[in-house]
């Protein structure tokens, strides 16, 4: 006689989570202008590495340092030229005046491996 609920109920239920997922999607990745003569260092980190061993730079040049986080709690610090990225702080505008080789290290306590999260920036 209610043959009918269930099916019903299932059509409801998927109804349902697609709701639930098309509500859920971020906004779609917006693409970043930068002024004129700027240019943009991206920096990322997986568990227990940047995806560079080696960041060159141009020296008297301004960036936009942008820092990004795929896998793990990490940050982004070159101690000597007093930047220090975080996920609640992933940009940072920056030129970078004296050449040289600076170590850009993880600044968050993120597990076994910080110790060896390490890589370098060269400023030319």
């Amino acid at each position: 006689m209610y043959k009918w609920i269930m099916p019903v109920l299932i059509v409801v239920a998927c109804l349902f989570g697609v709701y639930l997922l098309a509500q859920g999607l971020p906004e779609k990745p917006k693409e970043e202008k930068l002024a004129e003569g700027t240019e943009l260092l991206k920096i990322s980190a997986t568990n227990f590495n940047f995806d560079q061993q080696e960041y060159h730079v141009k020296a008297n040049t301004p960036y936009v340092v942008s820092f990004s986080n795929k896998l793990g709690n990490h940050g982004a610090e070159i101690a000597d030229l007093g930047i220090n990225l975080t996920k609640d702080n992933p940009k940072q505008e920056f030129t970078f005046d004296k050449p040289g080789t600076y170590e850009l290290k993880c600044s968050i306590m993120c597990g076994q491996g910080h110790t060896q999260m390490i890589a370098k920036v060269i400023v030319e």
